[in-house]
């Protein structure tokens, strides 16, 4: 395969990136409502937005959110092991080794848990570790986490609201509603 193999056909937006799309905008509404930055909810909104429910909570969501959890959580009890010989937080040859500890329990985490949380968990890892200030690396892993959780769970409503085949699920869902509220009014009926 080639760069530009596909220049030459005309390309329109399918469902799928119209949905990333709006559950990234949708993340992005409500964060402006709570006055604080959507990035990391937008963010989990495209990792998690997959070809139906499933697939984005399997493929994408799922490890975003259980990789950012297991290295939120695992990154800030490490910073708070370093703090106890650090106290100011400056950086020292101790995060080396701490690092190489964070990445190996990470894995073995993520083994158990969610094999795909290892590289989402890594990232968040490091940057507590190297590039989080003493005084906000609780706030931070914490807003990390549920901003992540936020995004992905928009994504996963969007693909349960609107599947793959959008047309056919509703009407069966709109059927199945119909029957039932039919089948409720018999019963007051009598």
């Amino acid at each position: 395969m080639h760069i530009g193999h596909n220049l030459h056909k005309p390309h329109k937006p399918g469902m799928r990136t119209i949905k990333t799309a709006l559950a990234a905008a949708i993340c992005a509404l409500i964060y402006y409502f709570l006055d604080r930055s959507p990035a990391f909810a937008c963010i989990g909104a495209i990792f998690g937005m997959g070809t139906d429910v499933e697939d984005g909570y399997r493929n994408g969501g799922g490890n975003r959110l259980y990789g950012t959890i297991v290295g939120g959580l695992l990154g800030m009890l490490l910073f708070r092991i370093y703090l106890g010989f650090v106290p100011d937080g400056h950086h020292t040859l101790l995060l080396v080794l701490l690092t190489f500890v964070g990445v190996v329990l990470l894995v073995m985490l993520c083994q158990v848990f969610w094999i795909g949380g290892v590289q989402p968990g890594g990232v968040v890892l490091c940057i507590l570790l190297f590039n989080t200030p003493v005084e906000s690396y609780v706030s931070y892993a914490l807003n990390r986490i549920f901003d992540t959780a936020v995004g992905v769970l928009v994504a996963l409503v969007l693909s349960y609201l609107f599947p793959r085949d959008c047309k056919a699920v509703w009407s069966e869902r709109i059927r199945w509603l119909k029957a039932h509220f039919s089948k409720q009014e018999e019963k007051q009926e009598m």
